[in-house]
């Protein structure tokens, strides 16, 4: 499994490895989703080094496994050129009920029915579920119509996940991605917080593949500028996937407001939110259901978090990942650590 491959072992970077800083807020101890308590993730990753390049990506809130509640959710679409499965039962209820697995666009489908058998089994009286799969197209990179995906793939995920600092870049659900030019995967970030007196983690995970002009502390990164022979063109099929937690007492309608902070987040990294991305987020609670709520008068420091964390996790997710050629000998380049500003402590790394 590849749940934990250091960036060292991919000989890529995170943001602030690079001297990348984003806001003032600090992170939790691995500055990833899994801060927030009992929320797990596992990869399962299909590279052939040719024309396959996609895999997926599982998000796994103990609460829901191990306890068996659901959770306060809520999804929000900044643009709904997508294939995200389960989520009007989501709006409707205002509940998280399932883990949420990430794959490629054409793969979702068959992911669902393999997270269904995940949970009628543990469940062996259940007669009603509601799988939760997100989705981004990898088809620039990767032959999507092969739809590769298999239940083993996607119980290896969840049954796999753990905590710990998950793998990024070019693994599990964005081993095939790009956004804003580059080679881009999955990227995690997390903050800590204080509202109403009490500190609080807010965690976000993207699968990152989406258009625009990469844009580092408010500097333009244009690929076409700073990568000789890149092409700027971007593929159809542009689209995010943002899982925010938090371990906030939060409702869902509170929640929603957090999603909707996600998706503005990807402004700051110059995305152009165009019309054929899908960019959503799905933002759930892993509170005591015992906790009193949150006043809404208390939530700025949590819009704050949200906002900080997506963003360097969308920088996580470029700056992990590596040059990668594929399908009809396509490339994606990997951002040059050379040309980023440095908005905080630290070496850059050549």
């Amino acid at each position: 499994m590849d749940n934990h491959l250091t960036a060292a072992t991919r000989g890529r970077a995170r943001a602030r490895e690079l001297g990348v800083v984003v806001g003032a807020l600090p992170t939790g101890p691995l500055n990833a989703i899994t801060d927030v308590e009992g929320v797990l993730v596992g990869h399962t990753t299909l590279d052939d080094g040719a024309d396959l390049h996609t895999g997926v990506t599982a998000v796994v809130p103990r609460q829901l496994t191990a306890e068996g509640r659901a959770l306060p959710a809520a999804v929000y679409a900044g643009n709904g050129y997508g294939k995200l499965v389960g989520s009007t039962q989501i709006d409707e209820l205002g509940v998280l009920e399932s883990p949420v697995v990430l794959t490629a666009t054409l793969s979702a489908f068959r992911a669902a029915d393999a997270l269904l058998t995940y949970l009628m089994d543990r469940s062996p009286e259940g007669i009603s579920f509601n799988p939760v799969v997100g989705e981004t197209n990898d088809g620039f990179l990767s032959d999507i119509r092969r739809r590769p995906i298999t239940e083993r793939h996607v119980l290896d995920a969840l049954e796999g996940a753990s905590g710990g600092l998950p793998a990024e870049g070019c693994v599990g659900a964005g081993t095939g991605t790009t956004a804003l030019g580059y080679k881009a995967g999955i990227g995690t970030s997390s903050r800590r917080p204080v509202a109403e007196g009490a500190a609080v983690t807010v965690g976000a995970l993207v699968q990152a593949n989406f258009g625009g002009v990469l844009t580092v502390g408010g500097v333009p990164m244009p690929v076409e500028e700073l990568v000789p022979g890149a092409a700027g063109e971007e593929p159809v099929g542009n689209s995010c996937m943002i899982v925010v937690a938090t371990d906030a007492p939060l409702d869902a309608r509170q929640l929603a407001r957090l999603a909707r902070r996600a998706i503005f987040a990807m402004g700051r990294v110059g995305a152009s939110y165009s019309n054929g991305s899908g960019d959503y987020a799905i933002a759930f609670s892993t509170a005591s259901p015992e906790l009193p709520r949150l006043p809404d008068a208390g939530l700025n420091p949590l819009f704050a978090a949200v906002m900080d964390a997506v963003e360097e996790a969308l920088l996580n997710s470029l700056f992990t990942a590596r040059t990668t050629t594929g399908v009809r000998g396509r490339t994606r380049h990997a951002v040059p650590y050379d040309r980023l500003p440095r908005t905080g402590a630290g070496e850059p790394v050549g």
